[in-house]
C-alpha cells in the first residue's frame, strides 16, 4: 500500500539515482578539495538558510575530518526563534543584501590554493551568489550545490540576473523538484516533505569519502572524528584532540597576515 511515507522514500531513492549520475562531477570536486587540503589549506563551505545543514554535515561531525572552513553566519541561518528577534523574516531579508558576502570574506586571508563549496537550493539569493563571485575573483575553484529544476524555475535576485551556478566552476544537483517538497496529499493544495537536504547530504558525503581516499593514497590519511563505540575511548579522544588542533592550525593561516601588505610581511 502506498502511503505518504512510502511515496517520500521512493522519491528519495530517485534522489540517490540523481546523485549517482553525477559521479564525474563529484570526483572533480573531490580532486580540487583534496588538492587544497593536501597543500595545508582549506575548503571554504558556505550556505545560508537551511543550506547551513550541508555545511555542518561536511565538518565537524562523526565521519568527518579537518580541512574544511565552515562559514555559518548566524544572522542568515538562526531559525530557532522563527519570529521576533533573530527571526526568519530578517534572515530571508539579509540573504539578499548586497555587499554582505564581501564583508564576510574580508575576515579571511584567502589563497588560490584554497577551494570553495557554496550551497543554495534555489541558487537565486544574492549572498551565496556574491560569495561564489568573491571566491572566484580570488582565483579559488568554486563548486555549487543547487536543486537544478528549482533553480531553473526561480528568478535570481542578482542585479545581472545570474544564478549561483553561473558564478561557479562546477555545479552539483540535489535532484530535488521545483519547490523542493516531494509528496502530494489528496485534498491538500500544496506539497510537503522537502528533498534538497537529503540529496545535498548525499552529495556532501560522497565528496567527503572521495577526498578521504585521495588523501590516504597521498600518504596523508585524515584525522577522522570517530565514535568511542568504533575505536574505544582513548583512541577516539586522541583523534578528537588531534583533529581539532589541526583545524585550528589550518584556520590560523587564514588570519596570520590578514590586512598586512607585502612590505609589512617583509617580502
Amino acid at each position: 500500500m502506498t502511503t505518504p511515507a512510502t511515496d517520500y522514500l521512493n522519491r528519495c531513492r530517485a534522489l540517490a539515482d540523481a546523485v549517482q549520475s553525477q559521479f564525474p562531477q563529484i570526483q572533480q570536486a573531490a580532486d580540487w578539495f583534496a588538492d587544497s587540503i593536501a597543500a595545508g589549506r582549506m575548503v571554504h563551505v558556505f550556505g545560508s538558510g537551511h543550506s547551513r545543514i550541508m555545511v555542518e554535515e561536511m565538518w565537524p561531525r562523526y565521519g568527518s575530518f579537518p580541512g574544511f572552513n565552515p562559514i555559518v553566519e548566524l544572522s542568515l541561518t538562526f531559525h530557532t526563534q522563527v519570529v521576533g528577534a533573530n527571526g526568519q523574516r530578517q534572515a530571508m531579508f539579509l540573504e539578499n543584501v548586497g555587499g554582505l558576502a564581501e564583508r564576510i570574506l574580508r575576515n579571511f586571508e584567502l589563497s588560490p590554493q584554497d577551494s570553495a563549496l557554496v550551497i543554495s537550493s534555489s541558487g537565486c539569493n544574492l549572498v551565496p551568489i556574491e560569495m561564489a563571485e568573491g571566491f572566484r575573483k580570488r582565483g579559488i575553484k568554486t563548486v555549487a550545490i543547487i536543486s537544478r529544476l528549482h533553480s531553473e524555475s526561480s528568478k535570481s535576485n542578482h542585479s545581472r540576473g545570474i544564478k549561483l551556478q553561473d558564478a561557479c566552476d562546477l555545479t552539483l544537483d540535489t535532484g530535488a523538484p521545483v519547490g523542493d517538497a516531494m509528496v502530494t496529499i489528496p485534498g491538500l493544495k500544496t506539497p510537503v516533505a522537502p528533498g534538497s537536504t537529503v540529496g545535498g547530504c548525499m552529495l556532501i558525503n560522497c565528496i567527503k569519502a572521495e577526498i578521504a581516499q585521495r588523501l590516504t593514497q597521498r600518504g596523508q590519511p585524515p584525522k577522522v572524528l570517530t565514535a568511542v563505540a568504533v575505536i574505544g575511548t582513548q583512541q577516539a579522544a586522541e583523534l578528537f584532540e588531534a583533529a581539532y588542533d589541526e583545524h585550528a592550525r589550518r584556520l590560523a593561516k587564514l588570519y596570520e597576515n590578514l590586512g598586512r601588505t607585502a612590505a609589512d610581511c617583509g617580502t
